[in-house]
């Protein structure tokens, strides 16, 4: 079941709730999020986005997973 921009922002939250996030798309499998944290700080961007994909659950994992593709910008705050 493709998953709901909301759905993909919930999950986010959980493990960066101060982040500024915006999640945009509406196909439910093609979307495409923006992550702006502090936690980043420090961080390279393999590390930054390693740390987003484990805050998705396993929700892109496989030819199985609920979203095929994920657009992905991970920033810190300015």
């Amino acid at each position: 079941m493709p998953m709901q921009a909301r759905e993909i922002e919930d999950l986010l939250r959980e493990s960066f709730p101060d982040a500024k996030i915006v999640v945009e798309g509406n196909d439910g499998v093609h979307m495409a999020a923006m992550v702006v944290d502090e936690s980043f700080r420090g961080k390279n961007r393999v590390q930054q986005q390693r740390a987003v994909y484990a805050a998705l659950k396993g929700k892109m994992d496989g030819a199985t997973g609920e979203l095929h593709a994920l657009a992905l910008t991970t920033k810190v705050p300015e």
